[in-house]
């Protein structure tokens, strides 16, 4: 399928859905089970290396994953990008790209796409936040990716301090928005 359309909003799941299980290289080419995460207030993060929406959210990733780890919270990125009309996004360029960032967590390949499909996946970003393996929130990051310094709802912040008991989430849930996963064929 031919993807036209540039930004596009996440799909709407039901908070509590379980942990979608899969298995997908990181960028040394080793298998990572989700399921190992478990335990952690857990971030799975659909992304990728070009997406102007997914290059602005890397930085506040990072930041989180940084500042968070020490209460179990844990990032993994899966790149669902795998289509040959957008070769930033291949394989072979996610390690560079992810040292070139200074990425603190597991970035995996879906090559075959299926877990961004079992997810329902529409965007890059497209976060999931799960506690105790099940679904806590999903929506966006911030209310401005152009512009960090004019932000004035972390979104996915106040979700994790939520989740960790230190405050609530927002009164809306925003869907995520950002460029439509590039579907091979």
């Amino acid at each position: 399928r031919t993807e036209k359309r540039m930004a596009v909003e996440s799909k709407t799941i039901p908070v509590g859905t379980p942990l979608i299980g899969f298995v997908l290289p990181d960028v040394e080419n080793k298998p990572v089970n989700i399921q190992d995460f478990r335990g952690n207030l857990l971030l799975v993060v659909f992304s990728c290396n070009h997406c102007p929406y997914a290059k602005a959210s890397w930085p506040v990733l990072i930041d989180l994953q940084k500042r968070y780890a020490e209460d179990g919270f844990q990032v993994v990125a899966v790149n669902p990008n795998n289509n040959p009309a957008f070769p930033d996004d291949r394989f072979e360029e996610m390690k560079p790209y992810a040292a070139s960032i200074g990425m603190n967590f597991p970035y995996l390949f879906d090559g075959d796409q299926k877990a961004a499909r079992a997810y329902g996946a529409e965007c890059t970003p497209d976060p999931y936040l799960f506690k105790d393996g099940k679904l806590f929130y999903h929506g966006r990051i911030n209310d401005n990716w152009k512009d960090p310094a004019s932000v004035k709802e972390r979104s996915l912040e106040a979700a994790i301090l939520a989740a960790l008991g230190r405050g609530a989430l927002p009164g809306k849930i925003h869907p995520s928005i950002g460029c439509a996963i590039k579907w091979a064929g």
